[in-house]
């Protein structure tokens, strides 16, 4: 049996083996989440190929998976708030597991659609987990703070690097990159089963909330599904605008009975606070600029200038690179400056990054301006990723950190699906960039107001999160003012929660 592990106190500065231990195995199955997106889209001709799947068919390889994890983050953040975190972790690494061996043997398009989607579910359940069991076992602060940075790291890493991989494995086969997830989750899973600590459910004696969970559940998977279809079949379709109505009234719903149930499966008053909504609303911009942007790129990139799929990897390597570098530094700088301008900052080089990508042309200039936004991009995420998540975090119960780990990783998946589906609309208005027919100019022409509108939500993420210093420069004049009288241990508290902001 797994005994329970002490928490990491604020001044632990050496983590015992064990400690380590826990943290590798977490962020092993944050890797696995990321780098299972990115190695699918370099792969998907190939998987069109082979299985015959046509453009509107292919989409939900990756469209099934968004879809799963997506709807039911909400559901696995609460679910490993009760049902215990080291359970609910385990269990769904399990099953992502299997659904990644079984992805790589099917041989139909809707079998692959269909394990896609359940490794979305399991990812639903192991990402609020993972990251609740970090928050409840390393103590907030530095040694918190520097748990989560290379934990998020992990992730912004396994996304970099699943580009790379995927470009290499695909010249073998396509399958490969199903199935390379498979043992590594299985080696975690055999690790996690001796490392990670027992935590104790929540009790619920007034019961569980079925009605929110069906609801909020049901208006995340409904919202998900209208947003990755309404390109294919109109934005302004009759079927498009009756789903967004629906789920309007599933989310007014779903409302009304957390406000009313004495066992909420969210407690709306977590979004009251400031930095909480920072948190999510950068989230909800952040990644689904950075997917967006993604998307365009490997499609300048591979269609327009004949990359291959590796050349495209390679071209993403520096980003990835830098993310990777800074496991072990980003947390010092968000203890010295704070998260919020950690944030500010590395959203003001996001928008520098996708601004500096506006320049592209015909022609191939990798040094000048392709290089300089992968650079950037780079130091952004290694400075955003792991700030938001931070504090989004900070100052919550423990009996709420998968809750709230829950909520973040929903407006992270949601923001990608909706940013995603939003900038392929845009470039595919005119119909030009879709036909084989256009000119190379005017397919060049068809990305632009895509970039430019991930700019332009980098650039509200940015906006959002200055609001933040405003907030932090009226609390540290409340403070000053009241130094004279406040004690050594009072001004202690106060430096903690301004970092935390």
């Amino acid at each position: 049996m797994t005994s329970p592990l002490p928490p990491a106190s604020p001044s632990q500065e050496r983590w015992t083996p064990r400690l380590w231990g826990t943290l590798l195995v977490l962020c092993a199955a944050m890797f696995l989440d990321a780098l299972d997106v990115s190695m699918v889209g370099v792969a998907l001709p190939s998987i069109g190929s082979e299985l015959d799947l046509s453009t509107s068919s292919l989409q939900w390889v990756v469209s099934g998976y968004i879809l799963g994890y997506g709807g039911l983050l909400l559901l696995g953040g609460r679910a490993a708030d009760l049902l215990g975190r080291r359970e609910v972790f385990l269990i769904a690494l399990g099953v992502f597991a299997l659904t990644s061996v079984l992805g790589g043997l099917v041989d139909s398009g809707p079998l692959l659609i269909a394990s896609r989607f359940v490794k979305g579910l399991s990812a639903a359940f192991t990402a609020p987990a993972g990251l609740s069991i970090i928050t409840t076992t390393f103590a907030e602060g530095p040694v918190r703070n520097r748990a989560l940075s290379i934990y998020t790291t992990c992730a912004a890493t396994g996304f970099s690097l699943g580009l790379v991989l995927s470009g290499v494995l695909t010249e073998v086969s396509w399958r490969l990159t199903m199935l390379l997830p498979a043992p590594i989750a299985v080696i975690a899973l055999v690790a996690g089963l001796k490392l990670i600590p027992r935590s104790a459910r929540e009790e619920k004696r007034g019961g569980y909330d079925v009605p929110g969970a069906v609801t909020g559940t049901a208006s995340m998977l409904l919202l998900v599904f209208s947003v990755v279809q309404a390109p294919e079949v109109g934005w302004a379709s009759a079927r498009t605008l009756l789903s967004f109505l629906a789920v309007a009234v599933l989310l007014a719903a779903f409302v009304a009975i957390e406000l009313r149930t004495p066992n909420p499966l969210i407690r709306l008053g977590v979004l009251r606070s400031g930095p909480q909504i920072r948190a999510q609303l950068g989230a909800v911009t952040f990644f689904g600029g950075y997917v967006s942007f993604q998307f365009i790129a490997t499609q300048y990139l591979q269609s327009l200038l004949g990359w291959s799929a590796l050349e495209t990897a390679l071209a993403f390597l520096p980003a990835g690179v830098i993310v990777a570098l800074s496991a072990t530094k980003i947390a010092g700088v968000i203890d010295r400056f704070g998260t919020t301008r950690v944030i500010v900052t590395g959203f003001a080089l996001l928008v520098a990054s996708y601004g500096l990508f506006l320049r592209i042309d015909l022609t191939p200039t990798y040094v000048a301006v392709i290089l300089p936004s992968m650079v950037l991009l780079g130091i952004a995420c290694a400075l955003v990723f792991p700030s938001l998540n931070i504090q989004a975090t900070n100052g919550v119960d423990d009996h709420e950190q998968g809750m709230v780990s829950g909520l973040l990783n929903t407006s992270i998946q949601v923001g990608g699906a909706v940013i995603l589906a939003i900038t392929t609309a845009v470039i595919t208005a005119d119909g030009g960039s879709a036909e084989g027919t256009a000119s190379p100019q005017a397919v060049l022409d068809s990305y632009r107001p895509g970039l430019v509108l991930v700019t332009l939500f980098a650039l509200a993420g940015l906006l959002i999160n200055l609001t933040g210093l405003r907030a932090r420069r009226k609390q540290q004049t409340v403070v000053v003012a009241k130094s004279p009288t406040t004690t050594p241990s009072r001004e202690s508290a106060d430096e903690r929660v301004s970092v935390g902001d």
